[in-house]
């Protein structure tokens, strides 16, 4: 037999099986033309005339990394079922006669079919909605760049290796299962599994752990700080938990149900409890990457969308005023020049000054223990869920900015921090005991508008003590810590102006300013912040993360979507023995149809309601990971995930409705 031969008969085969093998080949397509497209788009040089290039390319390029592993991990799961499926189709080729390593052949030909057809459709595609895709990130950046139409030979190339080695793994994968099996055993290849399910016990206790630690790690962490670092220590353990719990944890639960002898012989009950540990043991991996897939889609989408709507906020919260200055100087008498001559250089150029602020103040991150701060001789691990960024003021700055006369002792203080410490009379600061005159809630309208002390990732707490002295006090005690990275004493300006041209001309006199009054060898640090300016920085860090969320969650879609239409068939070709068998026994053809639609319906919906309550217990922590990039709008976030979720299962039951009618006319044949 030549070569000819078999590329005929694997062209051949492909056609044959076209039910499972073109919605395969549409998902390869798909593939290949997302990992081109957002490789193209990270290296097309229209990005440049976009504020925030930087950010937007590098956040792509990280997109186009996740989108590489997703492809590996996606393609070759899915390619199982084709290969589950046909393994009866090999298995009489090679009982008729045919050789395993010509089966090897009929399979190579096969993969380089689906290589040439989903690259070639792949890059049809990209190259066509690649113009689209850029359009639509400049649209959510706020830009009018139109982008001329061109092709990356550079994109098409990476994508090229990256499918070929993919393709070339799940070749040698699929030969290796054909040579391993003997003949009878490729024939039941597609009816594998059948026996009864074994109780893993250790393993399903296993899951539960896993899942109740992920889940405790979610909803116990408060300090933005910790959010950050166990956040991927949650999400692993929450995908480990996922998976053991559907292999072995539903397993489990359904045979306690079977030992209840009131609950089991029941009609219902018999069929359905039988039926679903079937299919469990079958199918559990399979829910298991829909669940994750959908809480993926979900997580994504509700927080990106999230960031992009309340983009304003947070620019808002980062950038209180239109002109904001931080100029770190310990010298008194240097912030008292400095300020003066902000003053005088914005009366020369006629800059209209609203909202003016001035107050010196300093901020250093120290360790809250229930009512005092300190600050450890060394960090650790132990002490990121107890991390505040403290930020103290004088008496007099506290009157002029929040406009209450107020007189403070030697060991009084006002307290604005979080809603736990409103109710507390007293406090310890670095081993002094301070009484608490008055207390506010941060978010109350007597706070301080800092945009770094917001921007940091640690809890922020505004002290008032009586003055300078007392300031230069703590100043001591930080950088008897601290040393070389102790913070200075600042001077906070800040202000609203109608002309913007004007400002962004203010800020560069203000810099040449600071190293003048500083003779610029001396230590001293400066901040200047210009709303608008770092407007287009914000939009393009928020905008680049909402394109890839909605461009990841996509491409996650359509993973789930071929998973479950693979399922559906395959449950489909199962079950019609089992309706065979059910009628056999005397159960008329309507109750066997409503008691496998109630298995279906069941386990179909199981991994969107895991995923909703994956939804619920990362709420916490998400919200404080949104908190540490300044969006502080709870109420956004709750109103975006939930209508995300909504969303999401519509189509998750139109998917159904679509698939259930392919699986009922595969058990009607």
């Amino acid at each position: 037999m030549n070569n000819v031969f078999y590329a005929k008969l694997a062209a051949n085969n492909i056609k044959k099986n076209s039910k499972t093998y073109i919605p395969y080949i549409i998902s390869c397509i798909l593939t290949v033309a997302m990992y081109y497209i957002i490789t193209a788009l990270s290296m097309n040089e229209s990005l440049n005339s976009i504020m925030g290039s930087e950010t937007v390319e590098y956040t792509l390029t990280l997109g186009s990394k996740v989108i590489a592993v997703f492809s590996f991990v996606f393609l070759f799961y899915t390619n199982s079922f084709l290969i589950k499926r046909r393994k009866k189709e090999f298995g009489l080729l090679n009982i008729l006669g045919m050789e395993k390593r010509h089966i090897s052949r009929i399979l190579a030909f096969e993969t380089v079919y689906m290589i040439l057809i989903s690259l070639a459709g792949g890059f049809f595609a990209g190259a066509i909605l690649d113009k689209l895709m850029f359009l639509s990130l400049a649209r959510i950046l706020g830009s009018n760049t139109l982008p001329e139409f061109y092709i990356s030979f550079y994109a098409m190339a990476k994508a090229l290796i990256l499918f070929g080695v993919i393709f070339f793994c799940i070749f040698i994968n699929s030969v290796r299962q054909i040579h391993l099996a003997k003949p009878a055993e490729l024939l039941k290849g597609s009816d594998t599994g059948e026996k009864e399910p074994k109780t893993k016990w250790i393993l399903a206790v296993l899951g539960v752990l896993c899942l109740g630690t992920g889940y405790y790690f979610a909803v116990s962490t408060k300090n933005p700080v910790s959010a950050v670092t166990l956040f991927f220590v949650a999400v692993i353990l929450v995908i480990a938990g996922t998976y053991l719990l559907f292999t072995s944890g539903s397993i489990a639960l359904l045979k306690i149900l079977r030992k209840n002898k009131r609950y089991y012989y029941k009609i219902n009950h018999f069929t359905s409890v039988s039926g679903m540990l079937y299919r469990m043991k079958q199918n559990a991996v399979g829910l298991a990457n829909i669940c994750i897939l959908s809480t993926m889609v979900l997580v994504m989408i509700s927080s990106t969308t999230s960031l992009i709507i309340g983009v304003e906020d947070v620019i808002n919260t980062r950038y209180p005023y239109d002109i904001t200055v931080y100029y770190g100087r310990e010298s008194d008498k240097d912030r008292k020049k400095f300020s003066e001559y902000i003053e005088k250089t914005a009366e020369e150029k006629n800059i209209n000054m609203k909202n003016k602020v001035f107050y010196d103040y300093l901020s250093f991150s120290a360790v809250r223990d229930e009512n005092s701060f300190f600050i450890p001789e060394s960090m650790d691990m132990s002490y990121y869920n107890q991390f505040s960024v403290l930020m103290i003021v004088t008496e007099d700055d506290f009157a002029d900015i929040c406009g209450e006369k107020v007189t403070l002792d030697d060991d009084e203080i006002i307290l604005c921090t979080d809603e736990n410490m409103t109710n507390y009379k007293s406090l310890d600061l670095f081993g002094k005991n301070y009484n608490i005159k008055q207390t506010f809630s941060y978010s109350s309208e007597f706070t301080f508008r800092n945009g770094l002390i917001s921007a940091n990732v640690a809890q922020p707490c505004q002290i008032v003590v009586k003055d300078m002295t007392a300031i230069k006090q703590f100043d001591r005690i930080q950088k008897d810590i601290y040393r070389e990275n102790a913070s200075e004493i600042s001077l906070f300006f800040g202000c609203d102006t109608d002309d913007k041209d004007a400002a962004a001309a203010f800020c560069k006199d203000i810099s040449e300013a600071a190293k003048e009054i500083s003779k610029s060898e001396d230590k001293y640090s400066i901040i200047i912040d210009n709303r608008e300016e770092d407007r287009d920085s914000a939009l393009s860090l928020f905008g680049g993360l909402f394109f890839l969320g909605v461009f990841l969650g996509i491409t996650f879609i359509i993973a789930a979507v071929l998973i479950i239409y693979y399922k559906q068939i395959s449950e489909g070709y199962e079950d019609r023995q089992r309706f065979i068998i059910m009628q056999n026994v005397g159960m008329s053809r309507e109750e066997v149809k409503k008691t496998i639609h109630s298995q279906v319906l069941t386990v179909f919906f199981l991994p969107l309601i895991m995923a909703g309550m994956h939804i619920i217990f990362a709420f916490p922590m998400i919200k404080s990971i949104l908190a540490a990039m300044t969006l502080t709008n709870t109420k956004l976030y709750i109103i975006c995930t939930c209508g995300c979720f909504l969303l999401f299962t519509i189509f998750y039951m139109i998917v159904y409705l679509l698939t259930s009618k392919i699986y009922y006319k595969i058990i009607k044949k």
